[in-house]
């Protein structure tokens, strides 16, 4: 039988329905808000999840909804956002993580785990980075709280919105692919290394009052991993490393473009190295999967998604 009920934020995005899933095969009860229960109806395939409809940014509905929980995990984020002046930043990953924190203590709630930014630092170049830090910050003075905070490099895996977005700009580029900051160091890290790290130290003791970082196997330039991308999916493309000036250039043309698929903030956060100096994973007794050794299966060119893709191009159904 269920013992206890988690709730999750975030829990209908990327890593959060990979936390959602190994929650409900270890028979936890699982609730997650969602602004949209409409769209998600996917995930109550699990008996133990629950969608509620909510607005995560009022203080009385987390308080509402936390109350029986015996733990709240905060996912929400952004890479990206609507305005120009780190405003949205600051509501999602600043005011929401503090509403967050009042709420558990209002529901009674003992246990947060909170997903923060490899290398957020007050002093950090881009807005994403020095918000992601204060919330960290804020989360680890809640010392009434059993807190946990997680800080990942950056994600793969299937639905992920780094490698996938840069496959889709290599099949889209015009025989050449401008390669915006082709030296940034990034140790790519699995949704689903991840999601087990945060599970692991749900009930562990030692883990209160402790930040993780987490990163893969392998340290990556930017280009060598475009480079990987074009050999697994077969689009033959000429990959140009831009210089600094250049990459800058490129990230002030493409913010203004309709999903904002590269931003100055994107171009600010690529100038710290996302690597680990001190990897979580250790620590938990967890050894990450490589890159190698999962992008293969849903980004190789005969997996059946591929098949699938090629089929919809000749019949004219994508463009």
């Amino acid at each position: 039988m269920p013992t206890a009920t988690i709730c999750l934020l975030g829990g209908t995005g990327f890593v959060g329905r990979h936390l959602a899933a190994r929650l409900a095969q270890r028979d936890y009860n699982v609730k997650i808000l969602t602004r949209a229960r409409a769209r998600h109806y996917d995930l109550v395939v699990l008996p133990t999840i629950t969608l509620v409809e909510a607005d995560v940014h009022d203080a009385a509905t987390l308080a509402r909804e936390f109350a029986g929980c015996a733990a709240v995990v905060n996912l929400v984020g952004i890479l990206n956002e609507r305005g120009h002046r780190g405003r949205g930043f600051r509501q999602v990953h600043v005011e929401l993580p503090r509403k967050v924190i009042e709420a558990c203590r209002a529901a009674g709630v003992p246990r947060l785990l909170h997903m923060s930014a490899l290398n957020a630092a007050r002093n950090a170049p881009s807005h994403y980075l020095r918000t992601k830090a204060e919330a960290a910050e804020l989360v680890l003075a809640a010392k009434d709280l059993q807190v946990t905070v997680f800080e990942p490099s950056v994600i793969f895996g299937p639905g992920d919105r780094f490698l996938n977005r840069f496959a889709r700009f290599l099949r889209l580029a015009p025989g050449v692919f401008p390669l915006p900051c082709p030296n940034a160091k990034l140790a790519p890290v699995s949704a689903g290394d991840v999601a087990e790290a945060m599970l692991r130290s749900l009930d562990e003791r030692a883990c209160f009052g402790q930040r993780y970082s987490l990163c893969g196997p392998r340290v990556y330039t930017l280009r060598e991993l475009l480079r990987y991308l074009r050999r697994l999916t077969g689009h033959k493309r000429v990959i140009l490393g831009l210089p600094r000036p250049l990459s800058w250039l490129q990230a002030l043309v493409m913010e203004w473009l309709p999903g904002k698929p590269f931003s100055l903030d994107n171009y600010h956060s690529l100038q710290v190295a996302g690597v680990c100096t001190d990897n979580g994973f250790a620590a938990l007794g967890m050894h990450p999967v490589a890159v190698e050794a999962v992008l293969p299966t849903y980004l190789g060119r005969f997996t059946a998604q591929a098949e699938l893709d090629k089929y919809r191009r000749m019949r004219g159904l994508v463009p």
